[in-house]
């Protein structure tokens, strides 16, 4: 997949609007460096600033406008993201070889990211997107398990 910084901004305008995140300063960088992710988000809270961070090559996603409404997503469900990872620590304490830690930690990263990936779907079926999904993260793991030895 090529980027196109023009298709990326209008992606962000449109979901920017439809995620009732209007009122956000939202940005996006491209990232030229090698990076592990296809997308994240930085976010200051405060300020209502996010800068949308897009792998150059993304490995895991074919589909950029899935990418951007995944990551403005994150950015919707920050404070509760923010509010449950405080209650883990409070619970739980820092100390981060507590496998109880660990295992809630896990647990929420997981639903979180569930949550946010079947949402992400709903919103792309409304909106009538016809591409196809990405699968780049599952194709990597087959391609792992079907490698020769």
């Amino acid at each position: 997949m090529s980027l196109d910084k023009e298709e990326i901004g209008k992606h962000l305008s449109k979901w920017q609007n439809v995620l009732r995140l209007r009122d956000w300063d939202i940005t996006v960088k491209i990232v030229k460096t090698a990076w592990r992710k296809s997308g994240d988000v930085k976010i200051d809270l405060e300020d209502k600033k996010a800068v949308l961070l897009i792998n150059q090559n993304p490995k895991t996603c074919d589909n950029i406008e899935e990418l951007v409404i995944h990551e403005l997503l994150h950015l919707k469900l920050y404070g509760m993201d923010q509010m449950i990872e405080n209650l883990l620590v409070a619970v739980f304490g820092e100390k981060e070889n507590d496998l109880r830690r660990e295992f809630a930690c896990t647990q929420f990263m997981v639903l979180l990211e569930s949550t946010v990936e079947d949402l992400t779907k709903g919103y792309l079926t409304a909106a009538g997107n016809q591409k196809a999904l990405s699968f780049g993260r599952l194709q990597g793991e087959i391609d792992k398990e079907l490698q020769p030895r």
